[in-house]
């Protein structure tokens, strides 16, 4: 920053003498030059006896000093500056053959520079007060680079603690990430990048933490859900090598399903379901296939399933994905509200969407729980018991992860008069998600 300073002072100062200083100095030289070879001229027009008058006029107003008789100073290379040396042009012009000055001390100690100028027959020596031409612009540059200097230093050092602070915050949170714990969030403040990629990072920080939680969730939940079928199996064992009998082994067979199934579910969970490519898919029937797929189940529930769709209603999505939220959907209806169950696909409040909903009649949900129940191994039933709690408890974890994969928004609400509706919102064509 202090070098891009220096750097931009050269160039306005090279751009101001080249464009405002030069050409006032050439229109002030020239300005001179005409009144040296005036006041030489008038000088060798007036009559004897006016010229020390005019003499002291010149002195008092314009710093101009004649002298008759001098002899042209030769050419010394002596250097006198860039004004100077305009000068010297200009009387070139206005005298036809080259001038020289020479310089000379009074008295007083004032400098004069001298030339003699031809006027009236005679060589008039004309002297101008050094003083009068006497400019400093390299002083001028240096003042300007000690005053700003420190400036340029102050913001220098307040944009690097501008760029470095949040980089260093940055920097920590990753090492306490790296560490294995969870970091704070980051400040979204500094450079439009650095905001930028601070959202980046607690939005990171954020889904490594709630994956470590799953992470938690999922095995307490699986510890907790397989000591039950193997405490039952163990039991079975025993009284089956003091009593067999076909229904104990039928019991252990039950368990090991059972367990498989969890084991299953949780598998599904933690590594999610791969995406595939959405295609168009015609509701009606597809929504008319699902209802087969559960319909002997349902009626061993004692549960009717109902189809709700209008004929021309489409979707776009990946349809093994859908298959699976929908089935999540039909199986704690009829597992936890049996009797009528209706799968009904209508347009959704975003426009170009359509929402697949599963509703029913039975206890629903409390408002208060919600939110809750799309954790993994939430369940309403505290007691797990085997008629309540005969899910895993993940199939609504299952179904909010693959909405959340594909971007379908995902919710359970109360039903009027009663029971609940489980619902998904799919895009109807490739040019909805655009929309």
């Amino acid at each position: 920053m202090v070098l891009l300073v220096l750097l931009l002072e050269l160039e306005f100062a090279a751009v101001a003498l080249l464009f405002v200083l030069q050409p006032m100095a050439q229109r002030s030289a020239q300005d001179l030059a005409g009144l040296m070879v005036l006041s030489a001229q008038t000088w060798a027009e007036l009559p004897p006896q006016t010229r020390p008058a005019f003499e002291r006029e010149l002195q008092a107003h314009y710093r101009l000093r004649l002298q008759p008789g001098l002899s042209p100073p030769p050419d010394t290379g002596l250097i006198h500056g860039f004004y100077i040396a305009y000068l010297e042009q200009a009387l070139l012009q206005r005298i036809g053959h080259a001038v020289y000055f020479q310089r000379q001390t009074d008295a007083q100690g004032h400098v004069w520079l001298w030339t003699s100028i031809p006027a009236g027959g005679q060589q008039i020596g004309v002297g101008v007060d050094h003083s009068r031409i006497q400019t400093q612009p390299l002083r001028a540059l240096l003042w300007g680079l000690l005053l700003t200097l420190p400036l340029a230093a102050w913001l220098a050092l307040w944009w690097a603690q501008r760029i470095s602070r949040p980089v260093v915050a940055m920097e920590q949170a990753a090492a306490t990430l790296a560490q294995g714990n969870t970091p704070q969030r980051l400040t979204l403040a500094g450079p439009r990048e650095l905001v930028s990629l601070a959202a980046h990072f607690n939005q990171m920080a954020g889904r490594i933490d709630a994956l470590l939680q799953a992470r938690t969730t999922l095995l307490a939940g699986v510890s907790h859900d397989l000591r039950t079928p193997l405490a039952r199996i163990r039991l079975a064992l025993e009284l089956q090598r003091m009593q067999p009998t076909p229904e104990r082994l039928d019991q252990i067979e039950r368990d090991v399903q059972a367990m498989d199934r969890l084991i299953g579910d949780v598998l599904q969970l933690a590594r999610g379901l791969q995406a595939q490519a959405p295609q168009d898919i015609v509701l009606l029937p597809w929504l008319q296939q699902r209802q087969h797929t559960h319909a002997d189940w349902a009626r061993a529930q004692a549960t009717m399933l109902h189809v709700d769709c209008p004929a021309d209603l489409h979707a776009w999505a990946d349809t093994a994905a859908l298959q699976r939220v929908v089935d999540n959907f039909l199986a704690n209806a009829v597992r936890y509200a049996p009797g009528s169950v209706e799968l009904r696909a209508t347009a959704a409040p975003q426009p170009g969407w359509v929402r697949i909903a599963v509703l029913d009649r039975g206890p629903g949900i409390p408002a208060g729980q919600i939110d809750t129940v799309f954790e993994p191994f939430t369940r309403l039933d505290v007691a797990r018991t085997p008629g309540q709690g005969a899910g895993s408890g993940l199939g609504l974890a299952i179904a909010r992860q693959l909405a959340q994969q594909h971007g379908w928004p995902i919710g359970l609400q109360p039903r009027e008069g009663g029971g609940l509706i489980a619902w998904v919102d799919v895009p109807q064509s490739a040019a909805s998600i655009q929309t």
